[in-house]
């Protein structure tokens, strides 16, 4: 079975691989068994998630610059907030538990959209 790429993830497959891929940190990190997602599936969830209609990651973004510290990965303008790429995706994704890995002046901004929720 090959690695899903960007250029794999069309809608169908990226909300499959988004939804898998944020479930799967969801139980890992209430079980404590964290777990790196390799890159080559990251980068592809992390912009996916972005535009996914379900999440809530397009408002908790906007105007903010998120900065990924493990993985070649950033993306908009604005006061930055950066943290590991699977901290960023569950944070954006409505996750409060990942907030506190991620550091920035755009941090305040990022916690009060997810907590607000």
């Amino acid at each position: 079975m090959s690695t899903p790429s960007r250029a794999d993830c069309g809608d169908g497959a990226g909300i499959a691989l988004t939804d898998g891929t944020i479930h799967h940190q969801d139980i890992r990190r209430a079980l404590g068994m964290p777990r790196t997602i390799p890159e080559e599936r990251l980068v592809p969830v992390l912009d996916f998630s972005l535009g996914a209609p379900t999440l809530p990651s397009k408002s908790n973004r906007r105007g903010l610059k998120l900065a990924a510290t493990d993985v070649d990965w950033s993306t908009g303008d604005g006061p930055e907030v950066c943290g590991t790429g699977e901290a960023l995706l569950m944070a954006v994704a409505g996750r409060p538990a990942a907030l506190g890995e991620l550091e920035g002046e755009g941090l305040a901004t990022l916690h009060s959209r997810v907590e607000g929720r």
